[in-house]
């Protein structure tokens, strides 16, 4: 159970796989893309650690535009695992986080197969999923909605990016709001 608000000392962003063939098959893939831009941009502005993945790079391509000139210096291990945790570099960046690190930030796709199992290995972990409902989804509608079901069920916390963004931000009027707020408008 939730007993505490999120604090940026706390969190890091894991982007996962949000490349050019798989994308064009996403429901509502735009809206991902652009959830995505909007939580890293802020996770820069805040000053949260970024991780990122992509799932056989070879066969699904890099990063569609804009995330991936966003994202071109963020540490990206290639993964075959669905499970992004059960990736041995991937695994590593996590375990380099500072050990005040106890909360994921999790975007990207699929919302049923790479979000959930990666949501389940971090829990193993010890540390808290936070999906990011807007900046998930599936190939299938269905399956990104039972997904996000099923991570609810099994421990995730699922909620929009402004919610989050929000909550870390505390409150308004300080110089991380107004460098965050064109991001988010």
């Amino acid at each position: 159970m939730r007993r505490k608000l999120l604090k940026s000392e706390n969190c890091y962003l894991h982007v996962v796989d949000p490349q050019e063939r798989l994308m064009a098959q996403i429901h509502e893939s735009e809206r991902v893309i652009g959830t995505i831009k909007k939580m890293v941009r802020c996770a820069e502005i805040i000053g949260i650690p970024i991780i990122a993945n992509t799932q056989y790079k070879k066969g699904l391509g890099l990063y569609v535009e804009p995330l991936e000139e966003l994202l071109v210096d963020v540490p990206r291990p290639d993964k075959v695992e669905f499970n992004a945790i059960a990736n041995p570099e991937t695994l590593a960046l996590v375990n380099d986080l500072a050990p005040t690190v106890d909360t994921a930030l999790l975007v990207g796709v699929e919302t049923h197969i790479c979000i959930y199992q990666t949501a389940m290995g971090l829990l193993e972990k010890g540390i808290v999923p936070w999906v990011v409902a807007d900046g998930v989804s599936s190939r299938s509608e269905v399956n990104s909605h039972f997904g996000l079901a099923h991570l609810r069920d099994v421990g995730a916390i699922v909620v929009p990016a402004e919610m989050i963004i929000y909550e870390l931000l505390k409150k308004a009027g300080t110089a991380e709001f107004k460098a965050v707020l064109p991001h988010i408008l």
